[in-house]
């Protein structure tokens, strides 16, 4: 009898261990209970399905799987560093090549580039003043310091980056660099060249922006839409604008924008796809080209950044503001320690830290994927025989490397300190509410980022939806979504 009790709590304890469920294992343990009461002089052992002990063993279980991930990540990522800095030789081989003009890279340090930029490095970011070709403006820009320092997995663990910055210039004092970017209307030979990423060559420079609600005619609220990263308007029309009400489609014009680089926007090489770049093309394209005036912002994760930015510039034409997943990390040590950990688990962190670390290495994966994207596309088409909208798909497919490379860096990553400016402008001059929604299962941008948001906007709400992460929180509840935004819209009128 002993025996059986004794196997019965083993038998317990790993059927917890390897994922019985929890109801059938306390079943069991509940059968010899009376039996447990009347032997309390039994080993420890028997008593191991005591909830004080099963907690503790969970505990050990993961901190074992913590350990686990961390040596599996050191080899992986150890790995992908130095193919990284082989296919830094590849490449630069076959730009020359195919191009014939080497192609410069954020492997050295800015000093070794020379051409028409100059970088001021210092703090966070770096100051760009670029002459412009064309206008012979000097225009400044703010780059991410993230784009030169991003230390080795193994220098991390040992800290050889900090002797490191004792002696490389650009890293001890503000400076002044040379990079050799040269903004071309051109696409490299890496790079889709089909008519859907190439059209905006024949236009005229201005983002692309799709239409709905009511377009012509009489008095209409007018509603901006701005993606996030990797994305496109596609995830706005093929969602939301399908969705609006009637009464919301005679009310308001609505107005989703392709990115600059992204969707069917210009993705010129050599551009930094800085938030002010970023900016004033959406003011040219979207406020001015459009006739806008007073205006709703909607945006969805970098978008967010993108529409603060946005307020604060223009403060007295906002009606409302509505933010879904901002990624918000305030303090010194930046987005990249909480997007890209540098851990192959979980897959989200695993697949941005490849984007966010290792440019070389994300360029080969855009050469895979985006530049065969209508290959993808077609597949997907067959194997799931057309039962799923692939828009999500296509506007995930539809950038370039460079375009993805330096937004993610220049508008995520390294652009904390221009977010909090923003935020201040945002808090004295904006009287409207700031709504802020995310997803309680978000793996990409936690939701932590939107409770520290919060707490830097008096006048900012706060929904975290359950069940849903970074995507459906959109694309998981249309309807309510857009429910919500249209009570929105209407209680500025009110």
């Amino acid at each position: 009898m002993i025996l059986i009790l004794i196997f019965a709590e083993e038998l317990a304890l790993y059927g917890l261990i390897v994922g019985i469920p929890y109801h059938i294992v306390q079943a069991s343990s509940e059968l010899t209970r009376p039996l447990r009461m009347h032997l309390s002089w039994l080993p420890s052992t028997v008593t191991r399905c005591h909830p004080i002990y099963r907690k503790r063993e969970m505990g050990r279980l993961s901190e074992a799987g913590r350990a686990l991930n961390a040596a599996v990540s050191f080899i992986v990522f150890t790995f992908l560093e130095l193919l990284d800095a082989f296919l830094c030789v590849v490449y630069k081989l076959v730009d020359f090549a195919v191009e014939r003009e080497w192609k410069p890279c954020y492997c050295s340090s800015p000093f070794a580039a020379s051409s028409v930029e100059l970088v001021a490095g210092g703090g966070n970011e770096g100051i760009v003043l670029r002459l412009c070709e064309d206008s012979k403006k000097l225009h400044v820009d703010a780059i991410s310091a993230t784009l030169h320092r991003r230390p080795s997995l193994l220098s991390s663990i040992l800290s050889l980056h900090r002797l490191r910055l004792r002696w490389t210039p650009v890293r001890k004092t503000p400076g002044v660099a040379i990079c050799q970017k040269k903004r071309r209307e051109t696409t490299r030979w890496s790079d889709c060249d089909c008519k859907t990423c190439t059209g905006w060559t024949a236009g005229d420079g201005l983002l692309h922006v799709r239409t709905g609600g009511k377009v012509e005619g009489g008095e209409a609220e007018d509603v901006v839409f701005i993606h996030g990263f990797i994305s496109s308007s596609a995830f706005w029309t093929e969602t939301v604008f399908r969705e609006i009400s009637e009464e919301a489609r005679s009310s308001y014009r609505l107005l989703a924008v392709d990115l600059l680089g992204f969707g069917q926007s210009p993705k010129p090489e050599g551009s930094l796809y800085t938030v002010r770049e970023h900016v004033e093309l959406i003011e040219c394209s979207v406020l001015k080209r459009h006739g806008v005036r007073r205006f709703h912002l909607v945006a969805h994760s970098l978008g967010s950044i993108l529409a603060l930015a946005l307020a604060a510039r223009h403060p007295d034409d906002i009606l409302s503001v509505t933010l879904l997943s901002p990624p918000y990390f305030p303090g010194d040590e930046g987005a990249m320690r909480y997007l890209a950990p540098r851990k192959v688990w979980p897959p989200m962190a695993f697949a941005a830290s490849m984007a966010c670390w290792y440019e070389h290495v994300s360029r080969t994966i855009c050469l895979i994927i985006c530049r065969q994207h209508r290959l993808w596309n077609f597949l997907i088409w067959v194997i799931t025989f057309n039962r799923i909208r692939t828009y999500l798909i296509e506007a995930f497919m539809c950038h370039t490397h460079d375009a993805a490379w330096h937004t993610l860096h220049n508008v995520i990553c390294g652009n904390s300190e221009r977010v909090e400016r923003d935020l201040e402008v945002v808090k004295k001059n904006i009287k409207c509410h700031v709504n802020i929604i995310h997803g309680q299962q978000d793996d990409l941008i936690p939701v932590e980022c939107s409770y520290a948001l919060q707490s830097k906007l008096p006048r900012a709400r706060l929904n975290v939806v359950e069940g849903k992460d970074h995507i459906t929180v959109v694309t998981g509840q249309q309807k309510t979504f857009v429910a919500e935004l249209e009570k929105i819209w209407k209680e500025v009128n009110n």
